[in-house]
């Protein structure tokens, strides 16, 4: 094996907006100029021999939630192979469904309230309301990325026996959120590196809208929480992503302290471009946690 040999686990479609292609393209500079012999690759490339890598780093892999079986297998491939995966194998199987959330919240982290909709279980959804306590919900699968299939719920809609849900229910797992309207001020994401915390950016909506991704009109921009809120962070990450070349704790302050909403662990933007140290924190962190 090549000492030094890399795989940087990318996906390029057609779509894709250019801060990610930009902090995909840069991030391979990094790796390379770091003296890593690095090239992008798709994970789903059935001629490639991943015995040939020292490492295989998962960038951004956008269809992964559209494909997982096939991801799993990969996964579990690259495993069996003793190929090292980072972020982990066991940390990307854990995460690819947000049923983890519950294993958070059991250990006393604070979470948006969540209620799962379990696959092929019959749901009331008229009740969410009342068990949520909101007139409001954010419903979005279990296994998903970028939106899809997520769906607000606004109490007193007519005719939720015939919502779109309905027909996805018997295919796969959701999970129900109140809105929080907190979101409006904007959802924060701090990045850590090998455990130790980077840098964090707020994503505001666009009026009228939810979605605080940027290809639906987000604005973006730097912040600095209060240290407790990252403390909060900090402790959450060396609990749950031990291991992890990079985490991204997504959230929403409640009164000021952090309500965690996702913990990304697969295939986050990473907002290299709000902090240009970034890109050097990342090969620091890589050194710390390949074997």
């Amino acid at each position: 094996m090549p000492d030094k040999k890399l795989a940087l686990i990318c996906e390029d479609p057609a779509n894709l907006f250019d801060m990610a292609k930009t902090e995909d393209r840069r991030l391979l500079e990094t790796l390379q100029a770091a003296g890593w012999d690095a090239e992008k690759k798709d994970w789903k490339d059935s001629d490639t021999d991943w015995t040939s890598y020292e490492l295989v780093i998962l960038k951004s892999p956008y269809d992964y939630h559209n494909r997982l079986d096939e991801f799993r297998v990969w996964l579990h491939k690259l495993a069996t192979a003793g190929v090292q995966l980072l972020n982990p194998v066991e940390t990307v199987l854990w995460n690819a469904d947000k049923h983890y959330l519950k294993e958070i919240a059991d250990a006393g982290f604070d979470i948006i309230p969540s209620l799962f909709l379990e696959k092929e279980t019959p749901t009331d959804l008229a009740s969410l309301f009342e068990r949520l306590g909101t007139d409001k919900i954010i419903v979005k699968p279990c296994v998903s990325g970028g939106s899809k299939n997520t769906f607000t719920l606004v109490r007193g809609e007519t005719a939720l026996d015939k919502h779109p849900l309905q027909q996805l229910l018997p295919k796969e797992a959701f999970i129900a959120q109140p809105f929080m309207k907190e979101i409006q001020e904007g959802e924060w994401s701090m990045l850590f590196f090998g455990g130790v915390y980077s840098h964090t950016i707020v994503k505001k909506p666009k009026a009228g809208d939810f979605r605080v991704q940027p290809q639906y009109g987000a604005t973006i921009h730097s912040a600095t929480p209060a240290t407790a809120v990252i403390e909060k962070a900090t402790a959450l990450v060396r609990r749950f992503a031990g291991g992890a070349l990079y985490t991204r704790v997504d959230g929403v302050l409640v009164d000021g302290q952090l309500a965690l909403m996702e913990l990304e662990l697969i295939e986050p933007l990473l907002y290299t471009a709000f902090e240009e140290q970034s890109f050097e924190r990342y090969v620091k962190a890589l050194d710390k946690v390949r074997k």
